[in-house]
């Protein structure tokens, strides 16, 4: 499967981002989106991709695309400039499927899933520096949604692409830590430790995990005691942001798993947050709870923490083929907009495989559908920070 759909390179690191708007883009919001016909002569294309093969620049343009032809916003760009790949050539239509039931639109205008234009987020350059960190809380009351699957794999992609990343398991269940290849019961220390007992250190209790530039504060079931020890505390809501406040200056992210309820561990990681991501499963059930969720998370607003914004709502589970998925999806468009992460991440037996071998899915299936949807993920997340 071609991940190229999401982005030049597959949106892969060290691919360079363009310098400048390419041609045939057109601007929507702050981000600019290629719009483009796709080729529907067979043998042209098939001219032209061997034409390709042989005459191709290194920053991605055709030397003889004007003598073939070509539109004017597909003749050579200079060097340092790179296509859109999918500007030149039709997506893999099993993929186009996943992304819009009516594939021939995605094509020809770069539909997204959500019904609006896709936009190009360029691939972040490197950092010279890493801090002080934005904290991402990743929460919904309902389980199953895919809060420690974006969790684990919103991380990993973040560090390939050279930002220094925390990952804090704040369920007592310990998804998040089985789920990068650590056994929770084996634990000595953990974030209930970080939390409850005075003078502890956070080097006791972080691992470095299998991804370069990713750690972790692990959790189990030891975390369930918080939320009842937390109640005679004073100043109890804000807790966990004084044990994550002197990890920040090392991290350009904190990304925190929440547990599936608006108890006093979500408020604690709600309170310590910049930002929310809503995970929300495209299915019926789901999307009742976001109104109680949104409510949860004005009152934290207006009490506990004034800097928290809803960055994002985040489809996961989506399965174009069926209706009851693009009605959900459609729904949410309408009710949030721009709101709605572009990004979806569609069904794939990756995940559940990904959780098995204890590793993300950027590293486990690189090349896979569910590797690029969280890819591009990253840089739409990175392209909202810099926006602001």
């Amino acid at each position: 499967m071609n991940e190229s759909t999401f982005a030049p390179g597959g949106g892969r690191p060290g691919t360079p981002a363009p310098g400048q708007e390419l041609a045939g883009r057109q601007a929507v919001g702050s981000v600019a989106v290629r719009t483009f016909t796709a080729h529907q002569d067979s043998t042209r294309m098939t001219a032209h991709q061997s034409h390709q093969s042989t005459d191709q620049h290194p920053g991605g343009a055709t030397a003889g695309a004007a003598a073939d032809g070509l539109p004017e916003h597909e003749a050579p760009m200079p060097d340092g400039h790179f296509y859109d790949p999918d500007a030149e050539f039709e997506p893999d239509p099993e993929y186009a499927a996943t992304l819009a039931p009516d594939a021939a639109r995605q094509r020809r205008e770069r539909i997204g899933p959500t019904g609006r234009p896709l936009p190009y987020f360029p691939i972040p350059g490197p950092v010279t520096e890493h801090g002080p960190a934005k904290i991402i809380a990743m929460c919904n009351q309902k389980g199953g949604v895919g809060k420690t699957t974006s969790t684990i794999n919103l991380g990993a992609a973040l560090a390939e692409y050279g930002r220094r990343v925390l990952l804090v398991d704040f369920d007592p269940q310990g998804a998040l830590s089985v789920g990068l290849g650590v056994n929770p019961m084996e634990l000595d220390l953990t974030v209930y430790n970080l939390l409850m007992e005075r003078g502890m250190s956070s080097d006791e209790v972080l691992l470095k995990t299998a991804v370069a530039g990713m750690d972790l504060l692990p959790s189990n079931i030891d975390l369930s005691a918080a939320e009842v020890q937390l109640v005679s505390e004073v100043a109890r809501e804000s807790t966990l942001q004084r044990a994550l406040e002197p990890l920040l200056p090392d991290y350009d992210f904190v990304v925190i798993d929440c547990q599936p309820s608006l108890g006093l561990l979500t408020v604690n990681a709600l309170t310590a947050a910049h930002k929310v991501i809503v995970p929300l499963e495209c299915e019926f059930f789901a999307l009742r709870g976001v109104a109680l969720l949104t409510e949860t998370i004005e009152k934290v607003q207006e009490r506990l923490n004034s800097q928290l914004e809803l960055d994002g709502i985040l489809a996961t589970m989506y399965d174009s083929r069926t209706v009851h998925s693009r009605e959900v999806l459609a729904r949410v468009v309408e009710a949030f907009d721009d709101n709605v992460y572009h990004t979806v991440i569609g069904r794939t037996v990756r995940f559940p495989e990904t959780t098995v071998a204890g590793e993300p899915i950027t590293t486990y299936a690189s090349n896979s559908v569910g590797a690029a949807a969280y890819r591009q993920l990253a840089r739409e997340v990175l392209a909202r920070c810099h926006a602001e």
